[in-house]
């Protein structure tokens, strides 16, 4: 079992992204490629994928929980920035349209999921709680335990709501603004705030067992 100050935001929890260098010169590569792409220019394109792509399947695969799945639909996102080159307008950083685009296509992926109701939620909570009770009695090592405690906090991301699930991917793991989440999630940036504190107490509550003593 992992140890933890409850006073502490442990580092699964962090919504606050870390400092990061200037992005302008990124957003300056990203408009020049995009005008490229507007032209029809496919070496343009390619290399914007190239930039953006692990961003992208990894947001996508975080909120489907589904790896094999997240490249089919950032291959769908990057198609629909190829259709879309020639209406792209500078208003707002590059990796905000991007991520819109993965929002709606995510977004769809879970209410089709939902749908067809492919896993209930009870069959995910019997996985989890097998995987975190099997065997109380032994002392996993450091690599297994880590793996263990990664399981559990892909669980408890994934079963968050839909919009509080973006809004910690976006702010955890790619680092937007609250501003720039906001955007990308046609929120105000108070409503943003607040997904992430409701977000923050819920992934406390369904990992307490982590942050016990």
């Amino acid at each position: 079992m992992f140890s933890a100050d409850l006073a502490a935001t442990p580092f699964f929890l962090k919504m606050e992204a870390d400092p990061t260098p200037s992005t302008a010169d990124i957003c300056i590569v990203d408009f020049s490629l995009m005008v490229r792409i507007g032209a029809g220019d496919h070496a343009a394109f390619r290399l914007l994928v190239e930039r953006h792509q692990h961003a992208v399947i990894g947001t996508v695969a975080k909120m489907l929980g589904n790896s094999s799945e997240a490249e089919d639909i950032a291959q769908q996102v990057f198609l629909r920035i190829w259709k879309n080159a020639k209406r792209y307008r500078p208003e707002a950083k590059f990796t905000t349209y991007l991520f819109t685009i993965t929002r709606n296509l995510v977004f769809n992926e879970t209410r089709r999921r939902s749908r067809k109701k492919e896993v209930s939620s009870d069959e995910r909570e019997e996985n989890s709680n097998h995987l975190i009770e099997a065997n109380p009695d032994r002392q996993p090592d450091a690599e297994l335990l880590q793996a263990e405690l990664q399981r559990a906090v892909d669980d408890a991301i994934a079963s968050l709501p839909e919009t509080q699930r973006m809004a910690v991917v976006l702010r955890r793991y790619e680092q937007l603004s609250y501003e720039e989440i906001a955007e990308v999630l046609q929120l105000s940036v108070s409503a943003v705030k607040s997904l992430l504190f409701r977000a923050r107490t819920a992934l406390r509550e369904s990992l307490a067992m982590y942050l016990a003593e």
